[in-house]
């Protein structure tokens, strides 16, 4: 089974944490780590799978990891 997010992301917040659902079904989420290397796309890999208890590898992000709205895959098995 698959689900499939879109998120807009804000970098660089004091804390990693869903702030709203918008009237379109994109999820806003705060993330705590910075937008080099990397970094925040991990977090939000990290964050995501424990919210949705299933494995990092299980959480993809489609498209956007360059942006800050992104397409995340999630796999539950």
């Amino acid at each position: 089974m698959c689900k499939y997010l879109r998120i807009k992301t804000r970098p660089n917040s004091s804390k990693t944490q869903i702030k709203e659902k918008m009237k379109d079904g994109t999820i806003k989420l705060d993330v705590a780590a910075i937008p080099e290397k990397n970094k925040a796309n991990q977090e939000i890999i990290k964050f995501l799978s424990k919210k949705f208890e299933v494995l990092k590898d299980n959480v993809i992000i489609v498209s956007g990891k360059k942006d800050r709205i992104k397409l995340i895959k999630i796999i539950k098995n």
